[in-house]
């Protein structure tokens, strides 16, 4: 499990760089969960850090920019009753935030004209569904 834990091709976190810190969980566990720290909580200093690239972490910093608390970034995770799998769980979660917010922007839009068959079928078509709905009335009895 240990890294590094790669965000998309070839660019990776590194392992120096992750701030662990450990709590007891509410979740999963039983009396066991009282005296075993299993929450995880996953810290990722984005502002400061150096492993993405430029156009990457500007991108990232302004994405997440209402999760960040001075540029740093935090995951948890407390669902399961293992340590080491909420280890595993919280590291998906940053790599795939990461992922989401470095991602380029989707290209925009090309408008096109609608081809002029197509729209005269969706009226005919409107105008024959008209006749039908007409025709159940029964006024011409």
């Amino acid at each position: 499990m240990s890294g590094p834990y790669f965000i998309r091709g070839a660019v990776s976190l590194p392992e120096a760089e992750l701030m662990w810190r450990f709590s007891r969980s509410s979740g999963p566990g039983g009396q066991h969960v009282n005296t075993s720290d299993s929450q995880v909580e996953l810290r990722f200093d984005l502002a400061a850090t150096e492993s993405l690239p430029e156009v990457w972490k500007e991108r990232a910093l302004e994405r997440l920019a209402s999760r960040l608390v001075n540029g740093v970034v935090s995951v948890r995770s407390s669902e399961h009753r293992s340590q080491w799998r909420n280890r595993e769980t919280a590291v998906v979660r940053l790599t795939a935030l990461l992922a989401e917010a470095t991602a380029p922007p989707p290209k925009p839009r090309v408008k096109r004209k609608i081809p002029r068959g197509i729209n005269e079928r969706r009226l005919r078509e409107k105008k024959q569904r008209g006749d039908t709905k007409r025709g159940r009335s029964g006024r011409d009895w």
